[in-house]
């Protein structure tokens, strides 16, 4: 028994064929600057693209069962677990984990030490010295963030915009 009205009464069902699949489109090969305007074949190669922001770096990390000895320097966020000793410059932040160790001077962006910095501090916007952080060395940074329980040895200077600039009188 059919729930519907069959209107084809009488007659077989078409068999279903399956429909046809387009042809793909012509690839058309992209007209070269040079045909499209003369001028832009003589104008110099655009510029390299920026330095990415801040936000956009990578960061290198060195494991907490690593110990390497050497210098560290170039544009990138730096997160050491293990030890490293010599000096780090970078053109980003530097985050020394709890239980690592450092042996140099570190220049940074930002540093947040929660491990052992042996070493100077120097020309950092901001510093960080977590609850189980140790500093021994200098400190000269714009702004300087101390937790309780954390532990420092050395001359500090934070504040200062910059060197070169006129004190008021």
């Amino acid at each position: 028994m059919a729930l519907w009205k069959d209107s084809n009464t009488g007659t077989s069902p078409a068999p279903a064929v399956p429909a046809p699949t387009p042809a793909p489109a012509p690839q058309r090969e992209p007209a070269s600057v040079a045909s499209l305007n003369p001028d832009a074949a003589r104008r110099p190669a655009p510029a390299a693209a920026p330095v990415p922001h801040r936000g956009d770096m990578k960061e290198s990390h060195i494991a907490s069962d690593l110990m390497i000895e050497g210098k560290i320097s170039g544009t990138g966020h730096v997160r050491i677990a293990g030890k490293f000793k010599g000096d780090v410059q970078v053109d980003g932040n530097v985050t020394l984990d709890a239980g690592a160790r450092l042996e140099g001077h570190v220049k940074a962006s930002v540093v947040i030490v929660s491990g052992e910095l042996i070493g100077n501090i120097e020309s950092a916007k901001r510093v960080e010295l977590l609850e189980s952080g140790v500093i021994n060395g200098d400190v000269k940074a714009g702004s300087l963030t101390v937790s309780a329980g954390s532990r420092m040895r050395g001359q500090v200077e934070f504040g200062y915009e910059a060197e070169g600039r006129a004190t008021k009188s």
